[in-house]
């Protein structure tokens, strides 16, 4: 089922014993093993805060969010391969709050997706006591390769984390075997989405210029009628990069094939290509690409738990699983990037095509810069422009932000 997340109370309460217990301990004599690797621990701290306007055609209003993001962190010791981490995430809207967020009932404004609102982001125990061996139970951040099929969202104030199981072994020479089992998911919007998923992913270094990606992903949903369907999704990525002179090539290659799964039906049946191509040239690197969610008019390719926004455009015009009525995505893009005096810049553009039906989806141009001031604090300037042609609306996004950590 989908509910609103209720886990916050308890986890203050966590935090703040863990921070008593650390406190007692600064001035004790305690040398138990327990009590040591319990209470002088690491505490970490990332505050980030953000500017967000949206100027959105079909909607008379402009959105302006002004939202503040703060994570408390906590993590033990290690105690004999054992040891714990808990993280709370608060999220605070300021100023005039003319943004939608999704669940303030604001809907003459656009989306800004970041509601105002506390969670226990992470809360997990972790073993590492076999070796080359590391294990969670508990909630917590997982990314899988690059975050286009399973991800934390990171760009969202609120980052998206699971209820799971993982386990990840690197015994093997080069290779590195990674299971997960999720149990919920908590969302960018501080809902609980509960499933059952098998997240398997293998990777190997075949050569020096040469990584080869394997993974299997079985999602079944709770839901009775939910956001997404149940898939089973088969894979395989490659990957790397080969100097060339004083170049650098870069290549990718992935396909996938996602079927029905669990209680969804045949009509679950789509592809997925990426095909990538590049260089690194005095630290400016060029790129060229092409992924396609693949789509027959009443099913498209669906990644639920992705971290949408890096891919099809910042202006998140593709963030639903369900493309123009199932007739998926074609997504041809440039990328360039490199640094200047100390900043480091992107730029990109895209044309989106439907896959069934050969419809011009609209254009999109996206730049980014960002600036590290000092070791804990950096600053952000962001834009998208997304031009509709038969898809959606014309959009205008720009971000400012700064976040600091230690």
């Amino acid at each position: 089922m989908l509910k609103k997340n209720a886990g916050a109370t308890a986890g203050w309460a966590i935090v703040a014993t863990l921070s008593v217990c650390s406190g007692t301990a600064l001035g004790a004599t305690e040398t138990d093993p327990l009590t040591a690797a319990i209470t002088r621990g690491k505490v970490d701290v990332d505050y980030r805060l953000r500017g967000e306007w949206v100027d959105q055609d079909g909607i008379d209003e402009e959105a302006a969010a002004y939202t503040g993001r703060l994570r408390l962190g906590y993590k033990t010791r290690d105690l004999n391969g054992f040891g714990g981490y808990v993280q709370l995430e608060h999220v605070d809207a300021f100023l005039g709050k003319d943004y939608n967020s999704t669940d303030n009932g604001k809907t003459q404004f656009p989306v800004v997706a970041d509601p105002a609102d506390t969670e226990l982001n992470q809360a997990y125990l972790s073993y590492g006591g076999f070796y080359d061996t590391d294990m969670k139970l508990g909630r917590q951040r997982i990314i899988l390769d690059n975050a286009r099929f399973v991800g934390n969202v990171g760009w969202r104030q609120n980052e998206q984390t699971f209820d799971a199981f993982s386990i990840q072994n690197k015994s093997l020479s080069k290779t590195v075997l990674t299971y997960a089992y999720l149990d919920r998911v908590q969302n960018i919007t501080f809902d609980e989405i509960e499933l059952s998923a098998h997240l398997l992913n293998a990777a190997y270094d075949l050569a020096p210029w040469a990584k080869l990606i394997g993974y299997g992903y079985l999602l079944d949903y709770e839901l009775a009628a939910g956001p997404t369907q149940d898939t089973q999704t088969l894979g395989l990525r490659a990957q790397g990069a080969m100097p060339a002179g004083p170049a650098k090539l870069l290549y990718t290659l992935e396909y996938a094939q996602q079927g029905d799964y669990q209680d969804s039906g045949p009509a679950v049946d789509a592809d997925y290509y990426l095909i990538e191509a590049g260089a690194v040239l005095s630290g400016i690197t060029v790129k060229l690409s092409r992924e396609v969610l693949g789509g027959d008019g009443v099913y498209n390719f669906q990644t639920p738990l992705a971290t949408k926004h890096v891919f099809n455009g910042w202006a998140d015009k593709f963030l639903g699983d369900s493309i123009a009525g199932g007739k998926g995505l074609q997504d041809n893009f440039l990328t360039v990037s490199g640094a200047v005096m100390g900043v480091t810049l992107t730029a990109m553009v895209h044309d989106f095509k439907s896959d069934a039906g050969d419809q011009d989806y609209g254009t999109e141009w996206d730049v980014m810069a960002t600036k590290p001031v000092t070791p804990n604090l950096s600053l952000t300037l962001k834009y998208a422009d997304y031009q509709a042609d038969t898809f959606a609306t014309d959009t205008q996004k720009i971000w400012l932000m700064g976040e600091f950590k230690f």
